[in-house]
């Protein structure tokens, strides 16, 4: 990657990827640090729904890479690498990453978010043995078999109903009364024959040696019982990927960017987009209006027509979700 950049745009999801499409349309020299992995949580969704252009819904890993194309064809340029520090630096910025630092004039963070553990035992143990975060991914692996999903917002109903695809049955673990998330969801999990819902119930431990074998699990009442399985889905919330500001910015009691109406953060020269900010709708279709209205108000900063250093910033706590 080259040392100097107009815009650096941290993080390769959808909003990152929109933020580098539409900086890049105005004119600015722009890099978009996609960490090792492009799209985010977006690359293990089979189905995006109610993406303005798709009204059948788009997969994750197909939205991304038409982005990134998109971007690249304006002039963007990539880099598979992981900010780890902003510092200021000639009136902008540095941005140390995994393989080097380069200069910005901006930054917008579109580092998104992390899918929260469970933390309980076997979960570590067992990772990547039938402990997983990716349906569309393990789905065919299970064919014939019972998975378990602990959550019950709409990343859980999404990826439950693609495994009922494949599995001969789908365990959903919620301490709940009742599920969040869309209705259009709801519907289709309350009408399923292969899914089943186990309000009031937390899991207690992931069972299984060399693998996955089942999972313990405890109702409202303090009744124990334990489930045969092959798979165990998390999907109990978001982290933000905010640990590498060190203090830089100010953040929500979730630990999320605040921002302003323009994704301005108050710190002169750096904007937020997407799940990473504060009052994220958690929408692939907001996440991506979000990186370009950080695009739009980093081009107007670099133009001279916006002092950020005293922007009003208030942000609500946000869970998010990924489809």
């Amino acid at each position: 990657m080259d040392r100097e950049y107009d815009i650096v745009v941290a993080g390769g999801g959808i909003a990152g990827l929109s933020a580098g499409l539409a900086a890049a349309r105005l004119g600015r020299k722009t890099l978009v640090l996609t960490g090792d992995v492009l799209g985010g949580h977006l690359l293990s969704i089979e189905k995006v729904e109610a993406y303005p252009g798709f009204p059948e819904g788009v997969p994750g890993y197909d939205l991304c890479p038409m982005v990134q194309e998109a971007a690249a064809s304006a002039g963007a340029a990539f880099a598979a690498a992981e900010v780890e520090r902003l510092e200021p630096a000639g009136g902008g910025w540095q941005v140390a990453t995994s393989e080097g630092a380069c200069a910005a004039r901006a930054a917008i963070i579109a580092t998104g978010t992390r899918l929260r553990e469970l933390g309980v035992p076997g979960e570590a143990r067992l990772r990547g043995k039938g402990v997983s975060h990716c349906a569309s991914c393990d789905a065919p692996l299970l064919r014939g078999k019972v998975a378990v999903v602990v959550g019950g917002g709409d990343s859980a109903m999404q990826e439950s109903l693609t495994l009922a695809g494949s599995c001969s049955r789908v365990e959903i673990v919620h301490r709940g009364a009742a599920l969040g998330g869309q209705a259009s969801f709801r519907e289709r999990i309350e009408a399923h024959e292969r899914i089943e819902v186990r309000y009031s119930t937390v899991l207690e431990e992931i069972l299984g040696a060399d693998g996955v074998t089942g999972v313990r699990l405890r109702d409202g009442a303090g009744a124990v019982s334990e489930i045969e399985a092959a798979g165990v889905f998390v999907y109990v919330g978001l982290e933000p990927n905010t640990a590498f500001l060190a203090g830089r910015l100010k953040l929500d009691n979730t630990g999320r960017i605040l921002i302003d109406a323009a994704m301005r953060t108050g710190t002169a020269g750096l904007f937020a987009a997407g799940t990473v900010r504060s009052g994220s709708a958690g929408r692939a279709s907001a996440a991506a209006g979000d990186g370009t209205a950080a695009a739009l108000a980093a081009d107007e900063y670099l133009a001279g027509g916006a002092a950020q250093t005293t922007v009003s910033l208030a942000g609500a706590a946000t869970g998010g979700a990924h489809g």
